[in-house]
């Protein structure tokens, strides 16, 4: 069993011992997507760390567009409690690499894409851009800033 998920059920006990129905509901949700991904496909397996900390960086993600949707539909306490569920599943993430550090990356895959290339990379090559940035930040940054970097850098 991969670390994350023991984590999970040892602060899903914590959480019921202590009475907090916040974290109690949400490790439990985590736990319930990791589950979810475990049986997915042709046959039941187990996952390791690296696809645990995408399951839950996805669980994040959605939490984040949820409460934007909220936000945007005048629900702000749904909204409020759609982030403080991103909050304490990003506790279970690598830290996060900040908008500067995605922006670096970012620099250093066009000129690595630009010397491969021997000219500057369009934005019909964004995609080979985008991989090789992808596969640096996984879990550990925001596919949607890196896009965005991307597209800005290309344009």
């Amino acid at each position: 069993m991969a670390a994350i998920k023991d984590r999970l059920k040892t602060d899903l006990v914590a959480a019921l011992k202590a009475h907090d129905d916040a974290r109690k509901s949400t490790v439990r949700m985590a736990l319930a997507a990791i589950a979810n991904e475990e049986v997915a496909g042709k046959s039941a397996r187990e996952l390791s760390e690296a696809e645990e900390q995408s399951v839950l960086a996805r669980e994040v993600s959605k939490r984040k567009d949820s409460a934007e949707a909220y936000t945007a539909g005048n629900r702000p306490e749904l909204a409020e409690k759609e982030l403080s569920e991103a909050v304490i599943l990003s506790d279970y993430l690598p830290q996060q690499l900040s908008e500067d550090e995605i922006a670096a990356i970012v620099g250093e895959e066009l000129d690595a894409a630009t010397a491969s290339l021997g000219a500057k990379p369009t934005i019909r090559q964004m995609g080979l851009v985008m991989k090789a940035v992808t596969q640096r930040i996984a879990g550990r940054g925001d596919g949607k800033t890196a896009a965005a970097l991307v597209r800005a850098a290309l344009a």
